[in-house]
């Protein structure tokens, strides 16, 4: 339980290096993928989630060795909040700027297809803002993948 298998400093490497890309991965996916989870992206993560927990570990079952990577992780996780706060280019870097995806009651289809968002999150959106697309001045997506919808 206590004996590792791999040096101690391999659990960090591993970690970094897997946290790291798939930050990267998600960042990369689009805005949806971390703003509204449909089940279908729920088992992906699930899954991602084991696929690379050998990866993390080097199929070290010690309890030092997953205490290092858990540390590692969360080390991480801290690292990117603090850069996050005191940059805005960083911030913009790691979670991604508003998009407008359309205006006066026109819907930038374009744009929908670019950021991979369907039509009918937009309709919802709108629904949600008791909304008529006519009455739209704005619609937005977050960088936290949620539709905001302005009012004329």
């Amino acid at each position: 339980m206590f004996d590792m298998d791999l040096p101690w400093w391999e659990f960090i490497v591993r970690a970094g290096v897997v946290y790291l890309v798939l930050l990267a991965m998600v960042r990369i996916s689009g805005k949806r993928t971390v703003g509204q989870f449909t089940p279908f992206d729920l088992v992906v993560v699930m899954l991602l989630s084991e696929a690379v927990s050998g990866s993390i570990n080097g199929q070290d079952a010690s309890l030092p060795g997953g205490l290092i990577a858990a540390a590692t992780l969360i080390a991480l996780d801290m690292l990117i909040a603090v850069g996050s706060s005191r940059s805005r280019r960083f911030d913009a870097a790691m979670q991604g700027k508003p998009v407008l995806v359309g205006r006066d009651g026109v819907i930038y289809d374009d744009v929908l297809r670019s950021q991979r968002v369907p039509r009918s999150d937009i309709d919802k959106a709108l629904r949600d803002a008791d909304c008529e697309i006519e009455d739209m001045r704005m619609a937005i997506l977050e960088a936290d993948g949620n539709i905001n919808i302005m009012r004329k």
